[in-house]
């Protein structure tokens, strides 16, 4: 097994010290924050600002009823149609309101100077339809402001979520349903590309040596099983070391910061139903575990899947002869970010719970069940049975590299890869 060691060293040795890895392991947590935060920030900034609309309305209902929203200003004016049209050219439109708009909806017309939106556009219907359904209330059925009214009542309830177990504390950390459902998407989408990135990592590794006639030379001392595992766990130790640095970046950031955003959320009138959001997020412990599991995880699922395209390198010559073969491999993964959307909506389903046990979804589909709080040993029977398939899978694929990696010039079918698993 000192081979084997040898060629781990190597592995994790070229992959460490280049510039991508050390880039990519201190950028990936900005970029996931990034990611996570991109959507908020495109609803606030993408928007052109408030239009200014002028209002020609010949009913004598809607306009007066027009209220200033973040996305048009209405000004009522006393002309006529053909004059505002001539007159108001530098406004973004003239909103037309015809004389039997409320028996004729369709009577209302928009002129813009320029372009429109579809956002804009949706907001001025709004407004029309708010300002019409009001009169109809208030002359067929004597009800005025009923919107006031209705605001008025609406009640807004932050639901506090315990735990129900009696060996806890009162105070026991209170859990958010939707943090956890944004930290098990987070944690599913990580596994997710983890088993494509690094699972793919080896498959390529192998090609460009086998296409080099360098694993020719290598197997004349080494044994091609310790070759192949070597491979896997150096890439292996890679993936673990990236894993534990986002841990050690994540926990320290939440603890140094998320104190500091619960002090915003409060100045801004919204402290509670924020801190908890972010409870989870600011136990130290919670966290850690978290990690804890990923990292069985990830690297469990990485080494059953390394160890499929690993037999999927060592069988063929080029990148291009891997395709057909790597796209079996696809289907499961794909497969676990489908259930993944299932297990974040609701954990307990039992496409989810099923799917968190098979080993080749539930790598990605147990990482987004364990923020919402799943049973320790629910996880350790599914890490269990991962551990179980992989080393069964390491075992297979080792059958077929030793035969493949000195086939050249053919790409072998499925039917003599059984073959080859039977020698």
């Amino acid at each position: 097994m000192s081979q084997t060691f040898i060629i781990m060293g190597r592995e994790y040795s070229e992959r460490v010290r280049k510039k991508s890895f050390i880039i990519t392991t201190l950028l990936m947590p900005l970029i996931v924050i990034a990611l996570m935060a991109a959507p908020t920030l495109i609803m606030l900034y993408a928007g052109g600002g408030t239009r200014s609309v002028v209002v020609v309305d010949d009913s004598g209902v809607v306009g007066d009823n027009l209220r200033d929203c973040d996305e048009a200003a209405f000004t009522v004016v006393p002309h006529s149609l053909e004059t505002a049209r001539k007159e108001y050219t530098d406004t973004f439109g003239i909103l037309y309101i015809g004389a039997d708009a409320v028996e004729n909806p369709n009577n209302i017309r928009l002129y813009v100077n320029g372009n429109s939106g579809a956002g804009v556009e949706m907001a001025i219907t709004k407004q029309i339809e708010e300002a019409l359904e009001a009169y109809k209330l208030d002359t067929q059925y004597g009800i005025r402001d009923l919107k006031s009214k209705l605001d008025s009542v609406k009640t807004s309830v932050a639901l506090d979520v315990r735990d129900n177990d009696p060996s806890k504390e009162e105070s026991a950390r209170s859990s958010s349903s939707i943090a956890a459902a944004g930290m098990g998407f987070v944690l599913g989408m990580i596994l997710y590309m983890f088993l494509l990135v690094y699972g793919a990592m080896v498959m390529q590794s192998i090609i460009e040596e086998k296409s080099t006639r360098i694993l020719e030379m290598m197997i004349s001392t080494v044994r091609p099983f310790e070759l192949m595992l070597g491979k896997i766990a150096g890439i292996a130790c890679v993936a673990a070391t990236q894993i534990l640095i986002w841990g050690v970046l994540v926990v320290g950031a939440s603890t140094m910061l998320l104190p500091s955003l619960g002090g915003a959320a409060a100045a801004a009138g919204d402290g509670e139903g924020v801190m908890q959001a972010l409870s989870s997020f600011a136990d130290t412990g919670y966290m850690v575990s978290i990690f804890v599991w990923m990292l069985l995880f990830a690297v469990g699922g990485y080494l059953l899947y390394s160890s499929m395209f690993a037999a999927v390198g060592a069988s063929v010559d080029s990148a291009q002869d891997a395709q057909q073969l790597q796209s079996i491999i696809m289907v499961p993964i794909i497969v676990s970010i489908l259930v993944l959307m299932a297990a974040v909506n609701d954990p307990s389903s039992g496409i989810a719970v099923w799917c968190s046990y098979i080993p080749f979804t539930s790598p990605v589909v147990m990482m987004a069940r364990i923020p919402s709080g799943v049973p320790v040993w629910e996880i350790a029977v599914s890490f269990a049975i991962l551990c179980i398939t992989f080393t069964f899978m390491v075992w297979l694929a080792a059958r077929i590299y030793r035969v493949g990696i000195l086939m050249h010039g053919k790409k072998p079918s499925l039917k003599e890869m059984w073959r080859w698993l039977r020698y």
